[in-house]
């Protein structure tokens, strides 16, 4: 119990909330308004991206969704991304579904090659025979 209590409360540090900065240009013809979003990673990809498969495993255990973008990216695109197989492999069996496109159409296959991710490109593309 202490450590969930601990692991909850490093997730919580990790977490940021997103900031707006609202800006307005005017010139003598028209008023333009440039609102700017500053984006964070959630404490469970953060997990995925530094390799911690303890917090992932316990973070998965607390209820977090596998499937949840952050960024627009889902976690299992993350594990691909930085060739976390043994993290990916937990992903896909708490039910992380990989065909999942981003807004430009890429999924975690893309990643994976797009970042020369050997081993988790090796494991999706056996997962798709």
């Amino acid at each position: 119990m202490k450590k969930s209590v601990v692991i909850v409360a490093i997730a919580m540090a990790f977490s940021v909330s997103t900031l707006n900065a609202k800006n307005v240009i005017s010139n003598s013809s028209s008023t333009v308004e440039v609102v700017s979003k500053k984006s964070t990673v959630s404490p469970f990809c953060m997990s995925i991206v530094k390799g911690d498969v303890e917090t992932v495993k316990k973070l998965i255990d607390l209820g977090v969704s596998v499937n949840k973008t952050s960024n627009g990216l889902t976690p299992a695109m993350y594990a691909a991304k930085y060739n976390r197989l043994e993290i990916l492999k937990i992903l896909v069996e708490n039910g992380a579904k990989l065909d999942v496109k981003t807004d430009k159409g890429e999924t975690a296959e893309n990643f994976a090659k797009a970042s020369n991710a050997v081993d988790t490109l090796a494991y999706i593309r056996g997962l798709d025979s």
